[in-house]
């Protein structure tokens, strides 16, 4: 059928579910549609021949039951209202005649009608051209032909037309047409540049000096802007929102109108992306500016937590969202509120620490107004925005200075918040609250410090605040009141005694100590931990002294055999600590025979823990190792077997085995071979050497030495062996290759067959360099005159000769010095000097250049025997 064919057409246009030309929604709700034959393909718009059917409709009132429309014989149901389908030219005509109206209206400005002039050209351009389908051309044009209705209506407002919603209603005139010629797809090139310019000009359209009578009322046109808010898409929105704020600037929006409005706008702005939501947010601005009363509208809890929750999306939403809060918060609701809203202080806060400055000076500002609530500012330092709760400890009332200082007590603070805590100035007025307080205060105050205390700079602020003589006041305190803060107290003194600037305070020791015997259980472990940390502290001799001088090992010695572990722990701890250097100002024995049996019974108890043992060997290795008596003691306990065992099932217990790796030094002096015998018997050479291979690098140190004490009485013991024994040697031995006699390891305590020197050798190729001055002078015991050249062997058979070489460059003095004595015996045998004299040597020059002096000659010695320098050297002060 051709497009200019008069024949009448039924139209039934369905959108989002609906009948929409005949306004058959509006009587029947809801609706099902069936075909008869013909049969006819279902499509969002039918156009059916009014000739082939007829409507029949059964509808329910109830929106349950949906109504049936049917199409069948030529004949009209009489409750159908059908609305014809005009042809493309009738459609043309009419457009022809809405836009020579709207021209010759008295009220149309001149502009306008120009504009409007250019459009005829155009329709009589569509008239002259033949579509082969033009359905998508008649869309466009109804699209068009709307919007010019809606500018004809507003040239016919009373009053004239309003100048914001005609320009905004001409742009999209501009934006229509633009579509009509995307739809022309034949359309001529003169024309299309033509429309072209003319889009372009409707785009960029500004209306000035439009004339309105003075008495005349202009009414904005609110009902249809509610409708676009509420049913449009978002391009739709974010016009009648620029319309809104047109009305606003123009001062013709009827304020009671607004409220409607607003809610429409709050309807929508959780369905729009985040384009349209700016846009709303820019007009709720507008309209919170624009009347107090829309502030109250706006207030309300629902419309409040939409605003929130923009506060977490894109920065130019955040933006305007913070923005409108800050304008609406001078409402006592509204700042009421927030606080309630579930993170919204904390989005504030988050836009106060960011980047964008615009919302973080709103936010900043918000959170001010915000503060003037005690339970905003609790929200705020849960957030990490601290300011006004140190304003509130500095000039709030007493009561909540109190609320303040038990919120930090509560709080669960990072580590970086409490040292921000501490730097904007929160311990001063917790001291004077602590200090100057009732019992209430004192306690909150107590509890706050004690949990900012954990910070390294905060416990420098404390001890220069002055807490240190009020934290004493409680702690001697007899008042039955204030002793409830005396365990609380004693924590917080021993979290202080982490610092060593402590010790300038050089009563508190002797004080803490005088506190032990007053305290309950609690507070006694409190007080011993902050004596631990105050004598392990590098500068803490003088405390040490002061604490011997007073007694302090006799006081202790009821808590070594207390019921409560962490006492005894403690204890033997802190005697751990004041055993460091005591042989160097008392006479007599640090300790006692009562405490050395208790030290022993700890040692050899299958009950005492780890941390009881590690401790009590600690002691018994820092006490003199010449003391006989004391020898005497441990070696008729017979505790060299305990300690070997505890090697053998806890080499994995780190501290533990560097304990009892420095207590066997003194089971190994040389100068008592009986008891290096009894040592060795009992199995001491093998967890000395299991020690090297598994240990720490402080206990390989420690075993280290104790090899090196054993080794030095191997060539006399080798030498005695071998005159003795020599009829009864057996075939289970076999002759030291280093020492030349029979040896074994129980016998002569040789490290060659104990298999020591690989181990030895291992620890010098390693990264720590800690234990080598101990390992290198126990393989300089296999180098003694008379065994030198074969213990020279026996180093180089393990990889020793490089090792050593490694050392000359990386370590320190003593085991350079120790290193070259070494290698000056390695390389006087010529079949060293050629395997590793070149390595050798470059490390050698540059240590003769940048080293120490002392180390010159001996340098110069290897230098000569590697031919690179003369005996007679000044240079390297040696002499042939």
């Amino acid at each position: 059928m051709e497009s200019r064919n008069l024949t009448p057409f039924l139209s039934l246009s369905l959108s989002a579910g609906r009948f929409t030309p005949g306004r058959l929604d509006s009587v029947y709700p809801r609706l099902s549609l069936s075909l008869s034959s013909p049969p006819i393909p279902f499509s969002p718009h039918l156009s059916l021949p009014l000739s082939s059917y007829y409507i029949t409709i059964r509808c329910s009132h109830s929106l349950s039951s949906p109504c049936l429309l049917s199409l069948h014989t030529p004949k009209m149901h009489p409750k159908a209202s059908l609305t014809p389908v005009r042809s493309l030219p009738t459609h043309l005509a009419d457009l022809s005649a809405l836009i020579n109206s709207t021209i010759f209206l008295p009220t149309t400005p001149p502009l306008l009608s120009s504009l409007l002039e250019q459009l005829n050209p155009v329709v009589d351009s569509l008239y002259q051209t033949r579509f082969s389908d033009y359905g998508a051309v008649v869309s466009t044009l109804k699209l068009l032909e709307e919007e010019l209705i809606h500018a004809n209506s507003l040239v016919r407002a009373p009053g004239g037309p309003h100048t914001g919603l005609l320009q905004l209603s001409v742009q999209e005139i501009g934006h229509r047409l633009g579509l009509v010629l995307d739809a022309w797809v034949d359309v001529p090139v003169e024309v299309k540049e033509g429309v072209e310019m003319l889009t372009t000009e409707m785009a960029g359209v500004r209306f000035e000096g439009i004339a309105k009578e003075i008495n005349a009322e202009v009414v904005a046109d609110v009902e249809d802007l509610l409708v676009r808010i509420k049913t449009g898409d978002e391009d739709v929105v974010g016009n009648a929102g620029a319309e809104i704020e047109s009305l606003i600037e123009e001062g013709v929006l009827v304020p009671e109108e607004c409220a409607g409005l607003i809610s429409a706008l709050f309807g929508r702005i959780c369905l729009v992306k985040s384009d349209c939501r700016v846009k709303i947010l820019s007009v709720l601005r507008r309209l919170a500016r624009y009347s107090s009363d829309n502030k109250e509208k706006i207030s309300s809890l629902k419309s409040l937590s939409c605003i929130v929750r923009c506060l977490s999306m894109d920065e130019e939403e955040r933006r305007e969202a913070v923005g409108l809060l800050v304008d609406i918060s001078d409402l006592s609701i509204v700042r009421q509120r927030i606080g309630r809203i579930t993170g919204c202080i904390v989005m504030l806060v988050a836009l106060q620490n960011g980047d964008d400055s615009i919302a973080k000076n709103d936010a900043e500002k918000l959170l001010g107004i915000l503060s003037n609530s005690t339970q905003n500012v609790l929200l705020m330092a849960e957030a990490g925005y601290f300011l006004p709760m140190i304003h509130l400890l500095y000039e709030g009332s007493d009561m909540n200075k109190v609320l303040m200082a038990s919120a930090i007590s509560k709080m669960l603070l990072t580590e970086q918040s409490k040292t921000i805590l501490g730097e904007l100035g929160s311990i001063e007025p917790l001291v004077k609250i602590f200090t100057g307080g009732n019992l209430e205060a004192k306690s909150c105050a107590l509890g706050a410090i004690h949990n900012l205390s954990s910070s390294p700079k905060n416990i420098k602020l404390l001890l220069d605040s002055g807490i240190i003589t009020p934290l004493f006041q409680l702690l001697f305190s007899v008042t039955s009141v204030l002793m409830t803060l005396r365990e609380p107290a004693s924590s917080l003194l021993a979290t202080l005694a982490k610092s060593e600037d402590i010790l300038l305070h050089k009563s508190v020791p002797i004080k803490t100590l005088s506190l032990l015997n007053l305290s309950s259980a609690s507070t006694k472990l409190n007080l011993l931990n902050a004596l631990i940390r105050i004598t392990s502290h590098q500068n803490s001799k003088r405390a040490r002294t002061k604490l011997r001088e007073n007694g302090a090992r006799h006081l202790l010695l009821p808590f070594l055999t207390s019921q409560n572990k962490e006492i005894r722990v403690a204890a033997l701890n802190l005697l751990l600590n004041l055993s460091k250097d005591c042989t160097e100002e008392l006479n007599e024995p640090f300790l006692g025979e009562t405490h050395i049996d208790i030290l022993v019974k700890v040692v050899t108890s299958q009950l005492a823990s780890d941390s009881e043992k590690t401790a009590a060997i600690g002691i018994l290795g820092n006490l003199p190792v010449n003391d006989e008596n004391l020898n005497e003691i441990l070696m008729k306990a017979n505790l060299v077997p305990v300690l070997v065992y505890l090697v053998g099932i806890r080499i994995s217990n780190k501290l533990l085995v560097e304990r009892i790796a420095g207590l066997f030094i003194r089971f190994t002096i040389p100068s008592n071979k009986k008891m290096q015998t009894a040592s060795v018997a009992s199995g001491v050479i093998s967890s000395l050497v299991k020690i090297l291979s598994e240990g720490s690098i402080v206990a390989k140190a420690k075993a280290s030495f104790s090899l090196s004490q054993l080794s030095q009485n191997t060539p006399a013991l080798s030498k005695t062996k071998s005159s003795r024994t020599f009829h009864l040697y057996t075939s289970s031995e076999t002759r030291c290759e280093v020492h030349g006699g029979y040896c074994t390891v129980k016998g002569t305590f040789c490290l060659v067959k104990a298999g020591a020197v690989s181990p030895l050798v291992k620890i010098l190729e390693g990264n720590e360099r800690e234990a080598d001055e101990n390992v290198l002078e126990a393989l300089a015991t296999l180098m003694q005159d008379g065994i030198w050249e074969r213990g020279v062997m026996a180093i180089e058979k393990a990889s020793g000769i490089e090792a050593i070489t490694r050392i000359v460059e990386v370590g320190n003095l003593k085991a350079q010095e120790k290193a070259i004595w070494i290698l000056e015996r390695a390389f006087r045998i010529e079949k060293n000097r050629e395997k590793y004299g070149k390595v050798a040597q470059v490390f050698l020059i540059d240590l003769a250049q940048r080293g120490d002096q002392i180390l010159r000659p001996m340098i110069g010695k290897i230098l000569a025997h590697l031919q690179l320098l003369q005996l007679q050297s000044s240079y390297f002060g040696v002499a042939s």
